[in-house]
């Protein structure tokens, strides 16, 4: 294939995303319609979507970071994380109810959230320096869906779709880094008022801030780095639950604090409905 082809593939790629992100149709897996998709033309459908979000008006306002958990990183069959992009079409207030008629099959999670006071760039960032450079840290809600049907991702397809994201939700409760030990706080997820997922931070590689600074090294051969201001979220504590419909959801983070939101509305879970 040549480089004009290439290019016109993950064109495509790109596009059917965003279809189907749009319509609230999910589309078969990226990496069976193009097998030979590599985990950089993955990126690349990413970044061509973010383009286009900039484009229209969106902002890029940091990033997230999946497969920092073991278990998943070999379910994947990889041995390091990957990233998506967070805009700020994606934060959503926790006092306002959470609506999930516009998401196609969502999951929720329970992670920390790093919001950076200072820039980050590799190579050789440290966990070190990710405190120093931390503003404050916030128990956040992590919402996922797939534009993928019935969430049969393989890494490519995560990937091009932005890692799966679709919402943040911030607890209120701001802690400093430097005040809190962050490798070892038990995590629990409650959906009205049943414990359903429990979690701890250190299954984020060992401390959630080596996340951050994975990230940081990550970006620098592309030039790229984090901005103070930034929101980072490093990984999920606990697993991932699939919302259905209207309840009370609450995270914990000992110590860090809790967030909670209301869901309201109804998934499209559009799989039977799969475009082609």
């Amino acid at each position: 294939m040549n480089k004009g082809e290439d290019t016109e593939k993950v064109s495509s790629l790109a596009r059917r995303l965003r279809d189907a992100e749009t319509s609230r149709m999910p589309i078969a897996p990226l990496t069976d319609i193009a097998p030979d998709m590599t985990l950089q033309e993955a990126y690349e459908v990413q970044k061509l979507n973010i383009d286009a979000r900039t484009a229209a008006g969106e902002r890029v306002v940091g990033h997230k970071i999946g497969l920092t958990a073991k278990a998943m990183q070999e379910m994947f069959g990889v041995d390091e994380p990957d990233y998506g992009h967070l805009m700020n079409t994606m934060m959503h207030d926790p006092k306002q109810p959470l609506d999930l008629s516009s998401l196609i099959d969502p999951q929720i999670e329970v992670e920390p959230a790093f919001i950076l006071a200072s820039d980050l760039k590799g190579p050789g960032v440290t966990l070190q320096d990710v405190l120093d450079a931390t503003a404050y840290v916030a128990t956040c809600f992590e919402i996922i869906d797939s534009r993928i049907a019935n969430w049969r991702i393989r890494l490519q397809d995560t990937v091009a779709d932005n890692g799966s994201s679709a919402l943040v939700v911030l607890g209120e409760d701001r802690i400093s880094p430097r005040d809190l030990p962050l490798d070892d706080l038990e995590t629990t997820l409650e959906i009205d008022g049943e414990v359903v997922e429990t979690g701890n931070t250190k299954a984020i590689l060992g401390h959630p801030g080596s996340g951050v600074a994975w990230l940081a090294n990550a970006l620098a051969p592309f030039g790229g780095g984090l901005a103070a201001g930034d929101i980072v979220l490093p990984g999920t504590c606990t697993r991932s639950y699939r919302l259905a419909g209207h309840s009370q959801a609450r995270g914990d983070i000992d110590r860090l604090g809790a967030v909670s939101v209301t869901i309201v509305g109804e998934p499209c879970v559009a799989s039977k409905k799969q475009a082609s």
